[in-house]
C-alpha cells in the first residue's frame, strides 16, 4: 500500500488538531504531526512565533517548521504510518511546497466555519489565538482550494471525521498538482 498523507488545515481556532487527532486514531496505524507542537514544541531557546519579530526569522522559523514536517510524514509513512498534518494552509503555493515534498498519496481537507464557531472553540482550548489570525480568513475564503473543504460550524467532532472520510476520494491531489 503507498504511503497517505492528509493535511487538516483551517483558521486557527476551527478544530485542525481535533479533527487531525480523531482521524490518525480512527486508523490502524495513525500519526499526528501538528504544526505547533512541532515548531513551539521542539525549539527550547529562541522560538519566534509565527508572526512575530523579528520577521524574517518568524518566517525562517515557519519554513523550518514545515520542511520538519514534511521529512517526518515521509519517514512515518515509509515505515507503513497513515499521516495527519495538522496546519494552516491557506496558499497554493505553501500546498505546492508540501506536494513537492511529501512522497506517494497526499490529500488535503480545509476545514472552516464561521467567525462565532471559532471564537467559541478557540475560548474552550488552553491557547486563544484565533483572534490574532482572523484576517486570514480573506485569503481562505478568496483560495478556490483543491480537495475537500468543509464547513464544520454545524458538526461535532465525530460528524467531521464521518464527512472527511466520505470525501476521501474529493481530498485527494493528483501526484502532478502544484
Amino acid at each position: 500500500m503507498s504511503p497517505v498523507t492528509t493535511i487538516v488545515s483551517g483558521l486557527p481556532g476551527v478544530g485542525k488538531t481535533t479533527v487531525a487527532r480523531a482521524l490518525a486514531g480512527s486508523v490502524p496505524r495513525g500519526v499526528l504531526l501538528d504544526s505547533d507542537a512541532v515548531g513551539e514544541g521542539f525549539i527550547v531557546s529562541g522560538l519566534v512565533l509565527p508572526g512575530g519579530t523579528p520577521a524574517p526569522e518568524s518566517e525562517r522559523q515557519l519554513s523550518l517548521r514545515r520542511r520538519n514536517l514534511c521529512v517526518l510524514a515521509a519517514n512515518f509513512a515509509a515505515e507503513g504510518f497513515e499521516v495527519f498534518i495538522s496546519d494552516v494552509v491557506l496558499w497554493p503555493a505553501l500546498l505546492a511546497s508540501y506536494r513537492a515534498a511529501i512522497p506517494g498519496e497526499l490529500r488535503f481537507v480545509l476545514l472552516t466555519a464561521g467567525e462565532s464557531t471559532i471564537a467559541a472553540r478557540d475560548s474552550a482550548r488552553d491557547k486563544q489565538v484565533a483572534d490574532a489570525w482572523s484576517h486570514l480568513r480573506a485569503d481562505q475564503d478568496a483560495w478556490n482550494s483543491p480537495g475537500l473543504r468543509l464547513d464544520t460550524s454545524e458538526l461535532t467532532v465525530d460528524a467531521t471525521i464521518d464527512a472527511v472520510q466520505r470525501g476521501k476520494s474529493d481530498s485527494r491531489l493528483p501526484s502532478s498538482w502544484v
